[in-house]
């Protein structure tokens, strides 16, 4: 039995999907992060990211069946966002899950209960789609469902057969199309999103495939499904796309409201750029929530990216002022009974917007004021256009928007050339990929093809610093070997090491492998040197260099690690934790790390904070730090769940991935963090800390560099080293330094002033030389001329002297200061700018001869170049165009 279609809000739709397939025996699981555990993804991109390690063999299931909403971000078709009626950035897919336990009959028959029965679409109404070669698929659809052969479109490889990567799981695709115009009849093209749109797309991951490119069944069949929220949401409230739905339009009619339109009656472009402030408040919304800021590199710049792409839409419709704080609530509203973190981080979202938003309207006056020099310069082309290269330094330097540059440029009467922009935009794109990092995963491959013969390695590392171990694998550049002789570098799996591999910023730790000879019988004594350790899936890989005897799998070797690096290495984990119950304490209860490196000799922090920290909040929290040390804290290690370890206030750190237990470390009444790293068993092993420095490594993130243990002396010896040498220098104390080098600045500053006292007098006399050689051009006289090396601010001043001294006239002086530095300047008396004369419009083109720009009033203005071979012609294209204008 059916029942009709129905509008069905977006809340009531994700509720109806989640509770089909729990009543179907699957959990239901929260949305993860939009930061993903997979490296090699910036963002969550699709609902079965979070599920990857499972349908790759590497983690097992917490249930056989599992069912999400999960919130995504794709910025793949950023321009498409508006123009079209379902791109988006953000999006919610829902999802159905099997983990080796049903396949395609299920998953086929249910998904076409969902669409049919819950969600009320006529099936007269749906078209399906399969692989070309799935026959099973087709049989089920035909058969068992009953669609008519017809409306099952056997589809390519490219549109229907789901890949993991270049090797692993794969298999074909059926997805399931809503028709909106079936009075069409049964010419069906797939391709037309005019008349169909792609609802839910089902996976039947059945295959693996290796590097030859063969399939071969697998032994557990693996179900992965997705539905957009959006697009059902558009199908149900039958809304022409899906920004009318919902889930975005209160967005967009909050922007619409600031701006003093309607959303309804405006026209198309002004309805493209409400769509894009809808959207990417939206996505931006979710970011912050998730704890991504705005900066230059990976998330946080798709973060900062959406934001000025708001701002720059909200300039097009008419918005002055700042206003993404406003549209913001609207989105926090919308998505808070689903998402309560929105919510909870709803200052830390204002507070990213707003201060974004403020930078990048001063960023964007500037753009403005540089589009007003470039089309005054444009205008005096024969054929005045705007060049590409231009056009794309606004739009890439200074965010400016190449349809905000048509639309000004068109108001002066001339035109931008759009194939030169797409060239400069190619170039920029080509340069990017270029630079692309790509990850090494020869070792990880070498890995995947013995996972299934060898066991991971038991890591033993917190209670012993040596154990008795197996070699399971060795690794010769990336290839799998039985033996390895003195001299070769190896990559070694153990069955069991007490080596700690680099996670969670700590790094790896040293020591050696060793068998002496008598410890078996005919056995060769064997010295495997390891400087590092790192951690592929659960297998932990020791790189290292045989330094003696000859090293084989299945031998059986002591590993032991270097005790002292271990101290030192956990003193500053330890460190780092401490700081960051510090920074937390005396700055801002709100900071949360970003990041951090723990190494044998120092440790770094990044955390997010809005503001430096002040030179007297630094010394309070090393002082505070080395108070904790000194109180000697006994450290209180404990394995529990995750929701146990949050409910004690346990901090962990944004984006990292925790399973059901985590390791809590705790020094009570101090800190408490998740944490897999080796630590002290007691604060007073640290001994001491120090911070060295404090700075912004991106807008919103901060970075402390210390040192602590033994690292304090050192580095307090490298300064007392200093000190010593600077006061024998002086013949001066310690504490007497500062004055004396005051004072020392002081006379050079004195010294500096007289020196470009008497450079101005010297341009003076040289230039009062110049008058007698001013020529006359009708009622003005002019003087064009070069000064040697004066600097710009004497050549400015000898440029005003004669001026004045000539009355009605023109002076354009020159110089070269520094080798491959040109200075340039004009003076102009207001009779000659009557004459369509201004000098810093003047200066700025004879600058460009050189290789330079410039600019500034029209009576006096300065530029500078690169190339001093050009400044003669530049002289003489002066003294001609003054000619010219002049006569």
């Amino acid at each position: 039995m059916s029942i009709s279609p129905q509008f069905l809000s977006g809340s009531e739709i994700r509720e109806k999907f989640l509770d089909f397939y729990a009543q179907r025996g699957h959990k239901i699981l929260p949305s993860a992060s939009l930061v993903p555990e997979d490296p090699t993804v910036l963002l969550t991109i699709a609902g079965m990211l979070p599920f990857k390690p499972i349908f790759l063999g590497q983690r097992a299931a917490e249930s056989p069946r599992a069912t999400t909403s999960q919130k995504c971000i794709r910025t793949n078709d950023i321009e498409n966002v508006g123009r079209t009626a379902r791109h988006h950035t953000f999006f919610e897919m829902l999802g159905n899950f099997s983990f080796g336990d049903y396949f395609k009959k299920e998953a086929i028959a249910w998904a076409w209960e969902l669409v049919t029965e819950v969600f009320g679409l006529p099936p007269e109404k749906l078209v399906v789609s399969v692989f070309r070669e799935d026959d099973e698929a087709f049989a089920i659809w035909r058969d068992e469902i009953g669609i008519r052969a017809h409306r099952i479109q056997r589809m390519g490889e490219d549109d229907n057969f789901w890949h993991s990567g270049p090797t692993g799981p794969c298999g074909p695709c059926s997805e399931i199309y809503y028709d909106f115009h079936p009075e069409k009849g049964d010419d069906i093209n797939l391709e037309d999103d005019t008349r169909f749109i792609e609802l839910y797309n089902l996976v039947f991951m059945q295959y693996n495939k290796d590097a030859e490119g063969n399939l071969t069944p697998l032994q557990n069949q693996n179900i992965d499904t997705g539905m957009g929220l959006e697009r059902m949401a558009q199908v149900l409230q039958q809304v022409p796309n899906n920004y009318e739905t919902d889930l975005i339009l209160p967005i967009i009619q909050s922007a619409a409201e600031i701006a003093g339109i309607e959303y309804a009656n405006s026209d198309e472009k002004t309805q493209v750029s409400l769509k894009v402030i809808g959207d990417h408040i939206r996505a931006v919304v979710h970011m912050i929530a998730d704890e991504i800021r705005a900066s230059n590199v990976g998330r946080g710049y798709i973060v900062r990216r959406l934001i000025r792409r708001v701002v720059r839409h909200g300039r097009l419709i008419g918005i002055v002022g700042e206003f993404t704080v406003r549209v913001a609530e609207s989105a926090i509203a919308l998505s808070e009974s689903v998402y309560p973190n929105v919510r909870q981080r709803e200052s830390a979202i204002k507070a990213e917007l707003a201060r974004e938003e403020a930078q990048f309207l001063k960023t964007l006056e500037r753009g403005e004021k540089l589009l007003s020099e470039i089309v005054d310069r444009t205008k005096q082309q024969a054929t005045p256009q705007i060049s590409g290269k231009d056009a794309f330094t606004l739009y890439d330097t200074y965010g400016f928007p190449l349809e905000l540059t048509q639309e000004i440029a068109e108001e002066q009467g001339i035109t931008v050339d759009l194939d030169g922009f797409q060239a400069a935009m190619q170039e920029q794109q080509t340069r990017a990929k270029d630079a692309h990092q790509t990850i090494d995963l020869t070792v990880q491959g070498s890995l995947d093809k013995l996972a299934e013969t060898i066991q991971v390695t038991e890591f033993v590392g917190y209670d012993e610093l040596s154990s008795l171990a197996k070699v399971e694998v060795i690794l010769v550049d990336g290839k799998s070997v039985e033996e390895a002789a003195a001299g070769t570098e190896v990559q070694i799996v153990l069955n069991r090491t007490p080596f700690y591999a680099e996670s969670g910023g700590q790094i790896g730790d040293r020591g050696y492998l060793n068998r002496r000879g008598a410890e078996e019988e005919n056995a060769e004594s064997l010295l495997v040197r390891i400087d590092d350790v790192k951690k592929e899936s659960d297998f932990f890989v020791h790189f290292g260099i045989v330094e003696r005897g000859t090293l084989r799998v299945d031998d059986r070797v002591t590993a032991k690690i270097d005790n002292s690096g271990r101290r030192r290495v956990q003193a500053n984990h330890t460190a780092t934790h401490l700081l960051q119950a510090a920074l937390r304490q005396i700055v801002d209860d709100s900071i949360s790390q970003a990041g951090s490196l723990v190494t044998f000799d120092r440790l770094r922090f990044d955390f997010n904070s809005p503001r430096a920290v002040t030179l007297a909040e630094l010394e309070q929290i090393e002082d505070t730090i080395n108070s904790w040390i000194a109180e000697a804290h006994q450290a209180e290690v404990a394995e529990m769940s995750i929701a146990q370890a949050r409910e004690k206030g346990a901090i962990a750190m944004f984006g990292e991935k925790y399973g059901d237990v985590v390791r809590v470390i705790d020094f009570p009444g101090v800190s408490m963090e998740l944490c897999g790293g080796t630590h002290v068993s007691n604060t007073a092993e640290i001994g001491l800390f120090k911070i060295v420095s404090e700075a912004g490594v991106a807008s919103g993130i901060r970075r402390i560099e210390a040192v602590s243990g033994q690292a304090v002396l050192d580095y307090l010896n490298v300064r007392d080293k200093v000190v010593r040498d600077l006061g024998d220098r002086f013949k001066a104390k310690p504490e007497e330094l500062p004055n004396r080098i005051t004072n020392l600045q002081n006379e050079l500053k004195d010294t500096q002033k007289e020196l470009a006292a008497v450079k101005s007098e010297l341009a003076i006399a040289k230039s009062d030389q110049l008058l007698a050689k001013a020529e006359s051009i009708g009622e003005f006289k002019i003087i064009v001329a070069q000064l040697g090396d004066v600097d710009t601010e004497a050549l400015k001043t000898a440029a005003e002297r004669l001026q004045q001294k000539l009355g009605n006239s023109a002076v354009v002086l020159a110089s070269i200061p520094e080798p491959d530095k040109v200075s340039l300047v004009a003076a102009f008396s207001p009779e000659v700018n009557k004459k369509g004369l201004q000098a810093g419009k003047f200066i700025g083109g004879i600058a460009q001869i050189c290789g330079g720009k410039g600019g500034g009033r029209p009576n006096l203005a300065q530029a500078g170049g690169r190339d001093a071979n050009k400044l003669q012609e530049a002289l003489e294209s002066a003294r001609n165009l003054l000619i010219e204008g002049l006569g």
